[in-house]
């Protein structure tokens, strides 16, 4: 299948997701928004993959691509495509479908633990344990979409996953994450490690070493939206 990706910065790539598709010899091609790179005809996308990023969905005034951006995955979305959201790409796509975007309480940054709904399960085709830790890294969160189901919630954000029929998915969390894409980010982001209640420090963030569950789950949620 053709897979597109919108990157928004040098530092948060596909990490895992990569290896899976090439693995599965599907044709991966990308926007780097910091390149100022075209968004390509939609008829050319199968499958589209909205990364995360530092910028807010409502930052029109200091991103002037970010229009644009919300007009093509409204276009992919319109055309019955399957799209991905992860973390800003999961607000995005919320936006898109008309769902508000708010600060949350809480900043999430670190490895905190998800409770999934039931119905998740059935979505996706493939049990998922009721709970999971995985990697966060937000401050904002979305609303429901008219339509959409939240599957997903921690302590610190009650909205962390919604499926939208059964082409469309927005996750707040990256199960994407390796320990590579997680030293970038903190690299990246050390001005946001303050102390918080549900901000953990670099080098705790760094220690964790069991990607293996989540990375497991994000090659589910492909399965079910890269196949034909």
């Amino acid at each position: 299948m053709r897979i597109h990706y919108i990157q928004h910065v040098p530092f948060e790539g596909l990490g895992y997701i990569e290896p899976w598709l090439k693995e599965r010899e599907h044709t991966i091609t990308v926007t780097r928004i910091w390149e100022q790179a075209q968004f390509p005809s939609v008829a050319d996308v199968d499958v589209l993959i909205v990364m995360g990023g530092p910028m807010g969905v409502y930052d029109d005034h200091l991103y002037k691509w970010l229009p644009d951006e919300k007009n093509f995955i409204y276009d992919v979305v319109k055309a019955d495509k399957k799209v991905i959201g992860i973390c800003l790409g999961a607000q995005l796509l919320a936006s898109v479908l008309g769902a508000t975007i708010f600060t949350n309480k809480h900043k999430e940054i670190g490895w905190f633990p998800v409770t999934f709904d039931k119905s998740f399960s059935e979505w996706l085709g493939a049990e998922v344990p009721d709970t999971m830790d995985v990697f966060h890294w937000h401050g904002d969160k979305f609303d429901n979409p008219y339509g959409g189901v939240i599957q997903a919630a921690s302590e610190a954000c009650n909205h962390q996953v919604f499926t939208y029929g059964e082409h469309l998915i927005g996750l707040q969390f990256h199960l994407e994450a390796t320990p590579d894409t997680i030293c970038e980010m903190i690299k990246n982001g050390t001005e946001e490690l303050v102390e918080g209640p549900f901000i953990q420090p670099g080098e705790v963030i760094a220690e964790y070493k069991a990607f293996g569950q989540p990375n497991y789950l994000m090659g589910l949620i492909l399965e079910k939206m890269c196949t034909a």
